[in-house]
């Protein structure tokens, strides 16, 4: 459940919280005083697009946070198998939007995906949008309303069919590939061999290309290293004023008075240390000097095998640990060149047994689909009765494709018949957009009671519906309700004087700024808005009677 909103620099809104609570919730205003960024800011803080143009003027940031509790086990260990773990039951989703169009996404204070915010979105909230009943008109969609209603039985046996797909579609891909006549099999043989031929006469050793280049810099620079190494022996060893002279006279200075002050005896024993260090260097120097062999020929020899070396990587992969796997690749693929016939008679084995194993897989989905399918059309039709269908049918129509999908053989498509004596007909062919709305509604509180999702966002799902529809509308949405908790913007005063929370989105304006700002409602205030909503600006006693009666006729639905 949603427990809790909270919005800072966002659109008109300068800093707004909300805490929701069970059962019905209502957001009511004018138009333009900020609905539609309450739901905007519930979708960006859950993994929607985001635009640095949805920042207040000269704010640095916007923030959306909030809070969830999770009481559900089901949806527990749904999250958990995410490594989203509940605190004290509770899941905190906040998004940070900068200036600069960055933005950071956390889970219970831990950074994470945008796309990780959307998977536990969808464990925890549905959101309908303003035209989301128009995704009822592409028949694509049917499927997967009937796919999330069956979801339980479906999941096992789509995972296996997506699984078996892939194999299907790897073993034709490669049969496809292997399609060679006699002429092509030898030529590709015979590049084969040759390819193998030159990897193999290289004799790579895998880590020798970084040892020749380490010898090439240093031969490439040979000049540089000698008159580097005769100006330290200069300085050091060989000079007429070196290092190791000078610090051997200095030795002898402070030895002759160091008798004299146990300071200077300390002094003079760091000094001689000094002096064995830089014997020693001069030593470890020299011994370098003597093994220094800069041969022309040694230097071609390296370029020349770097020079082959590279060619290969160019040919064949970045590194020599790519190019011996490469060549395994190659040996694997002449083989099977040079057994054709079986190599291609294997393939065609496999490909019957992926595609016998998947057909019967594509079977068990849509049998499992078609049960399903009778079951939803059923209380989807009792769902619209509720809604004011008076004499609706409603049916799901299937179809099977010519070839197989990740997703099964089936097609489908919802059919309806809203007047009696009138076929069943394609929803396209017959609703208008009330009715869609309608539609919708009717399968999303079917669906609701068929997952783990607690909290439905309903976004002026009211769109095209008045009058008697109005207050059934309103009264399958405050049932619905009673098992979930839901949250709806709403023009309509039906549907808000059934109300359980009841909050007022309301714009103020001064000479530099507009503010939306959003308040819980208390029940004389919410009859006060339902009167707003029934008469408009000149709220008269008869209006305000109307609007109490009507939340008393709402009282009685409980």
């Amino acid at each position: 459940m949603l427990l809790n909103l909270h919005v800072k620099n966002l659109a008109l809104i300068e800093e707004s919280e909300v805490t929701f609570g069970s059962g019905l919730n209502i957001l009511s205003g004018e138009t333009g005083a900020g609905k539609s960024i309450i739901i905007g800011s519930v979708n960006l803080a859950l993994g929607g697009k985001v635009s640095k143009s949805m920042l207040r003027e000269n704010a640095e940031f916007a923030l959306v946070e909030l809070i969830f509790s999770v009481e559900q086990e089901a949806q527990a260990e749904i999250l958990r198998a995410m490594d989203i773990f509940p605190e004290n039951g509770e899941i905190i989703m906040s998004r940070k939007i900068y200036a600069s169009g960055r933005s950071v996404s956390r889970i219970n204070s831990e950074t994470v995906s945008a796309s990780l915010m959307r998977k536990v979105a969808s464990v925890l909230i549905d959101i309908h949008g303003q035209h989301e009943h128009e995704s009822l008109l592409a028949k694509r969609n049917h499927m997967k309303y009937l796919d999330d209603f069956a979801k339980r039985a479906l999941e096992e046996k789509k995972a296996a069919l997506a699984a078996v797909y892939e194999e299907y579609t790897t073993c034709r891909k490669k049969l496809e590939e292997a399609s060679l006549d006699a002429e092509q099999q030898a030529r590709e043989i015979s590049f084969l061999q040759y390819e193998m031929d030159e990897i193999d006469q290289a004799e790579l050793k895998i880590g020798e290309d970084e040892e020749l280049e380490a010898d090439y810099r240093k031969l490439s620079n040979g000049r540089k290293i000698m008159e580097a190494i005769a100006e330290c022996q200069e300085l050091c060893a060989e000079g007429s004023k070196n290092a190791s002279d000078q610090i051997g006279n200095a030795v002898h200075a402070l030895r002759t008075i160091a008798q004299f002050d146990e300071t200077l005896e300390g002094l003079a024993a760091q000094i001689e240390e000094i002096e064995n260090l830089i014997s020693d260097f001069n030593r470890e120097l020299s011994g370098y000097v003597s093994e220094l062999n800069f041969s022309e020929e040694t230097f071609q020899q390296i370029e020349d095998r770097l020079n082959l070396i590279n060619h290969l990587k160019a040919k064949y992969g970045k590194t020599i640990a790519h190019i011996l796997e490469e060549r395994q690749v190659k040996e694997e693929k002449l083989d099977q060149l040079q057994h054709y016939e079986e190599y291609c008679l294997q393939l065609q084995e496999k490909l019957k047994n992926a595609e016998e194993r998947l057909a019967h897989l594509c079977q068990e989905v849509s049998d499992i689909r078609m049960e399903y399918a009778k079951s939803l059309a059923e209380q989807t039709k009792e769902a619209l009765k509720d809604l004011n269908f008076l004499d609706v049918q409603f049916e799901m129509e299937f179809s099977r494709l010519d070839h197989y999908t990740a997703n099964g053989w089936d097609e489908t498509r919802f059919l309806i018949s809203t007047n009696p004596g009138e076929p069943l007909k394609p929803l396209d062919a017959v609703a208008s957009g009330g009715e869609l709305s309608r539609i919708m509604l009717a399968l999303k509180t079917v669906l609701a009671e068929h997952d783990e999702i607690e909290t439905l966002i309903f976004d002026e799902i009211d769109s095209g519906i008045s009058g008697r529809t109005a207050q059934m509308v309103a009264e399958k949405i405050k049932m619905t309700g009673k098992n979930h908790q839901i949250i709806c913007i709403t023009h309509l005063p039906q549907i808000a004087a059934m109300a359980d929370h009841h909050f007022l989105i309301e714009k103020t304006s001064s000479a530099d700024s507009t503010i939306s700002n959003i308040r819980s409602l208390n029940r004389e205030e919410s009859i006060h808005e339902l009167a707003r909503m029934l008469g408009g600006v000149k709220i008269t006693d008869t209006v305000l009677q109307n609007a109490k009666e009507m939340k008393e006729m709402a009282d009685a639905v409980r």
